[in-house]
């Protein structure tokens, strides 16, 4: 018994101690969207992303936007299916120069959102893109 207990303690140990998978940071994420044009627009002139070139041969069915230095958004056509989402659901986050230019940018364009402190005091203001993904945007802690 205390020979087995040492040779399981020995292969946990050895197992725990070799590498995971090895990821090193986020890339990109991948939406699926109804309308190409319509989610390209979103991200593009209402958010202001900065559009990535897109291979010739999937611009009718994909669009790419630069997050911040070297991350992305990928939209890729083909939902059928809405999605049905509320604040405390799925959403991706994203960080803003100011909440105050953010949230008087949105309603000077009369564009639906939702407004609410985080338990540490961090703003957030949540946005449903047209296919009803929510966007949350905050501020990096000060």
């Amino acid at each position: 018994m205390r020979l087995f207990l040492l040779l399981f303690l020995g292969v946990s140990l050895s197992l725990s101690a070799q590498d995971k998978i090895g990821i090193v940071k986020h890339n990109h994420l991948a939406l699926q969207v109804k309308d190409i044009q319509a989610s390209a627009k979103f991200y593009g002139d209402f958010l202001g992303l900065e559009r990535i070139e897109v291979p010739a041969d999937l611009k009718a069915i994909r669009a790419w936007f630069k997050i911040g230095t070297d991350q992305q958004i990928h939209l890729l056509a083909g939902r059928t299916e809405p999605v049905v989402n509320d604040r405390n659901g799925s959403h991706f986050a994203v960080f803003v120069e100011s909440m105050e230019k953010a949230e008087a940018y949105l309603k000077a364009r009369n564009y639906p959102y939702h407004a609410q402190v985080r338990f540490d005091g961090v703003k957030q203001i949540y946005i449903p893109d047209p296919d009803g993904y929510l966007v949350e945007l905050n501020e990096m802690k000060k």
